[in-house]
């Protein structure tokens, strides 16, 4: 199938008007990833729409999605494969563009973002570095980092969480996980699940500061900048709203609790020149954690380190 579609590629494909861009050199064989637009058709890049002319096959987690960004942009398809390739798709299907990226290019959209970024394709790349296949990025939109840039939220360190679970228990365990993260959160919700999922996050991680952005870059784009309790209360008296949501959290306020290891280092460093209680205390009055605890752990090491 690969060696059909690369002869295509060079003599044309029957039907398809040629240009100039129709019969450059194809890409060399590698497997391909492709940003596609999260609304305005525009921010497809150049460097994207080129990929998407000189491909030998083309993959994409609809086809019908595809198809319409190109037909846009007037990309012909012409006699090239267009394949489906989604979480559900078979091990054939993984394994049949594997084989193809081998000796041809296989560029693969998602239906709109970056691929693998809470979207289909890590086990495909997985697989392709195991093969030592070529794997190129082909970067473009992405919401989480437009929604950020847009938020007002610092932008220095931040973490992405994908989808939060869709049961309030787990939601919660899983906001329990995020309690210590150094920068602003960041995570994609359905807008049917946005209050409650924000009145989780005033239970769990307090009432931070939050950021609701949606519809990004399409024309009823939405931020919305607020206290979480604040925007969990508007979200549950107006309904859930249209387009789906980014959800971005401002770091929290308090010190992260320090680790085990901080305080093993900072009891042994005591010990040197204090009793077990001594250090217990000190380390805790530094650390600002409970002295039962510390206390504890000073017995501990004072025991192993006895001669």
């Amino acid at each position: 199938m690969a060696d059909k579609a690369r002869s295509k590629r060079r003599h044309g494909a029957a039907g398809a008007a040629d240009s100039p861009d129709d019969v450059s050199e194809p890409l060399a064989p590698g497997l391909y990833l492709l940003s596609t637009p999260i609304g305005a058709a525009d921010d497809i890049t150049i460097r994207g729409l080129e990929a998407l002319r000189r491909a030998d096959i083309l993959a994409c987690e609809d086809t019908r999605v595809l198809r319409r960004l190109m037909d846009l942009h007037g990309v012909p398809v012409g006699g090239r494969p267009m394949i489906a390739y989604h979480d559900h798709s078979s091990e054939d299907v993984r394994r049949r563009l594997l084989e193809d990226a081998a000796t041809a290019s296989v560029v693969y959209a998602s239906d709109a973002g970056t691929p693998l970024i809470a979207d289909p394709g890590y086990r495909l790349v997985v697989e392709a570095r195991s093969r030592n296949l070529a794997v190129v990025a082909l970067p473009g939109p992405s919401a989480v980092l437009a929604a950020l840039t847009v938020s007002g939220l610092p932008t220095d360190r931040f973490c992405f969480g994908g989808f939060p679970p869709p049961k309030k228990s787990a939601r919660q365990k899983w906001l329990r996980e995020w309690s210590a993260a150094p920068g602003a959160l960041i995570f994609y919700e359905s807008p049917r699940r946005l209050a409650e999922t924000l009145e989780d996050v005033v239970d769990v991680l307090g009432d931070r500061e939050a950021v609701v952005a949606r519809e990004l870059t399409k024309k009823f784009e939405e931020t919305r900048r607020d206290s979480a309790s604040a925007l969990a209360s508007a979200y549950r008296k107006e309904g859930p709203p249209k387009g789906e949501a980014v959800v971005l959290l401002a770091p929290s306020k308090s010190p992260a609790p320090p680790q085990e290891e901080d305080i093993e280092a900072a009891l042994r460093l005591a010990l040197k020149e204090m009793s077990v209680k001594d250090a217990a205390r000190s380390v805790a009055d530094q650390l600002s954690i409970p002295r039962k605890i510390v206390y504890h752990s000073a017995l501990r090491i004072a025991e192993e380190d006895a001669p």
